[in-house]
C-alpha cells in the first residue's frame, strides 16, 4: 500500500478587511488559542506599561507645516555606517513558530523584501545561520542585527557571538532590562507551556549553572539568580571579544545612556520590553527625548513600545530617535498570514509615515517636527 503525506496545514490569506495594525491584532486574537496569546501579547503585572506605550504616543500632537517643498522626498536614513530605505526595524521576539509554522523564516523573508531591519532574537525557534542565509541575499534589505542575553557560561556566550559573526550578522543587540522575568500573571493563568519540540534552538548545549544551596531565609532571587545577572563589566568583557559594533537594548534613564556611551556602547535602544517585565515603568516616549539629550548624537538612539501608525513613526524621529522598532504587529500579521502578513505590516507604517511626512510639511526625515504638543500624562 503506497504511503502518501499528511496534508498540508491550510495556508492562511489576507483578508482585505486588515487596513490598520489594529485590524491585523482583532484579526489574529481569532487567529491563535487563549495560552499562546497570553505568551506573545500578554504584559507584566497589571499591563500598565502595556497601554501607556501606546497611550503615550496618542497623546503627542503633530504640529504641520504648510506650502513646504516635498517633491523629491524620502524616508531614507542614516544608521551606523548604512543608508536605510527607511527607519523601521523588527524587533527580537522569541519561538515565533507559535504564531505560525514558518515562524522566524517568513519574518525574515518578508522584513528583507519590505528594506526593514531584522534583529533576530537569541530565544528564536530557527538557527541563526538558516534566518542569515534567508535575509541576506536580499538587494534592498536593511540591517541584520543579533540580540542577545549574556549567559552565565561566557565560553557560551562567546561561542555564540563567533556563530553570529560568522552567519554574517552586522551588529549585536544586548538586552540589558531583564535580569529576571516580569511577573506575567496573564501567561501564568492561562498556564502556558512550549509545545513539546519548540525549544530556543540557538541556545542548545548551553549548562546552566548549579542552583546554589540556600540557606534559612535567604532569597532564590537575591541569593542565587542574580549572582549570574549580568553587570557593567560584563558590556566591557562583550565588546573585547567581537569585532561588532553593541547596541544596548533596555536604556530608559539618561544616567545610564551616559554611563553606556563610557561603555562604548555604538547605540542605544530606548525599551522598556515591551511591558513584559516591570509593570509601571515610564513609556518609552517619555524616555526618549531624555535619552536623546543625555547622548548628545554620539551614537544613534533607537525606540520600540507601542508603535502602531506612521505618526507615531514620524513623532519618534521627532523626538530625536534615529529608527524604530516594531514587535508585536509584526507577530500579529505573522499569526494572520505568515510572510504576507507581515509584509502587509511593514508596508502599512511605510505608507502611513509617507503620508505623516507629507501632511506636515517634512520633505525628509531630518525636518520631522520637534515642536509636538504633548498632552502626557493625562
Amino acid at each position: 500500500m503506497t504511503a502518501h503525506p499528511a496534508p498540508a496545514a491550510p495556508r492562511r490569506h489576507l483578508p482585505d478587511t486588515l487596513v490598520t495594525l489594529a485590524d491585523h491584532e482583532r484579526h489574529a486574537r481569532g487567529v491563535l488559542d487563549e495560552a499562546t496569546w497570553a505568551y506573545l501579547f500578554g504584559a507584566a503585572g497589571d499591563e500598565l506599561t502595556l497601554d501607556r506605550n501606546q497611550e503615550a504616543w496618542r497623546a503627542l500632537e503633530l504640529l504641520p507645516r504648510v506650502l513646504r517643498p516635498l517633491a523629491g522626498g524620502h524616508t531614507r536614513v542614516d544608521l551606523l555606517g548604512r543608508t536605510l530605505a527607511h527607519p523601521i526595524l523588527v524587533a527580537p521576539m522569541a519561538y515565533q513558530c507559535l504564531a505560525h509554522a514558518d515562524g522566524e523564516h517568513a519574518t525574515a523573508l518578508a522584513t528583507a523584501a519590505l528594506g526593514a531591519g531584522l534583529v533576530f532574537s537569541t530565544q528564536a525557534s530557527a538557527r541563526l545561520e538558516d534566518v542569515a542565509a534567508a535575509f541576506l541575499p536580499e538587494a534592498g534589505r536593511g540591517p541584520l542585527w543579533f540580540q542577545l542575553y549574556l549567559q552565565p557560561d561566557r565560553g557560551f556566550t562567546e561561542e555564540l557571538v563567533r556563530r553570529a559573526e560568522g552567519a554574517g550578522y552586522e551588529a549585536l543587540v544586548l538586552t540589558v532590562d531583564a535580569p529576571v522575568q516580569g511577573a506575567r500573571d496573564r501567561e501564568r493563568s492561562a498556564r502556558f507551556r512550549l509545545p513539546e519540540g519548540l525549544r530556543a534552538v540557538n541556545l542548545d548545549g548551553l549548562r546552566h549553572a548549579p542552583a546554589r544551596t540556600l540557606e534559612a531565609g535567604q532569597s532564590a532571587l537575591f541569593d542565587d539568580l542574580l549572582h549570574h545577572a549580568p553587570t557593567w563589566d560584563d558590556v566591557a568583557w562583550l565588546r573585547s571579544v567581537t569585532r561588532l559594533p553593541v547596541l544596548l537594548k533596555g536604556v530608559l534613564h539618561p544616567d545610564d545612556a551616559r554611563q553606556a556611551l563610557a561603555c562604548g556602547a555604538a547605540g542605544l535602544i530606548v525599551s522598556n520590553h515591551g511591558g513584559r517585565t516591570l509593570d509601571t515603568a515610564t513609556a518609552t516616549c517619555a524616555a526618549l527625548p531624555r535619552v536623546a539629550q543625555a547622548v548628545q548624537g554620539a551614537v544613534p538612539v533607537l525606540v520600540d513600545g507601542g508603535i502602531r501608525r506612521g505618526t507615531d513613526v514620524l513623532k519618534a524621529i521627532g523626538l530625536g530617535a534615529s529608527a524604530v522598532l516594531v514587535g508585536r504587529p509584526v507577530l500579529q500579521g505573522l499569526a494572520n498570514a505568515g510572510a504576507s502578513g507581515v509584509a502587509h505590516v511593514l508596508r502599512l507604517l511605510r505608507d502611513e509615515l509617507e503620508i505623516a511626512m507629507a501632511l506636515t510639511g517634512c520633505r525628509t526625515l531630518d525636518q520631522a517636527p520637534s515642536a509636538l504638543t504633548c498632552n502626557w500624562p493625562p
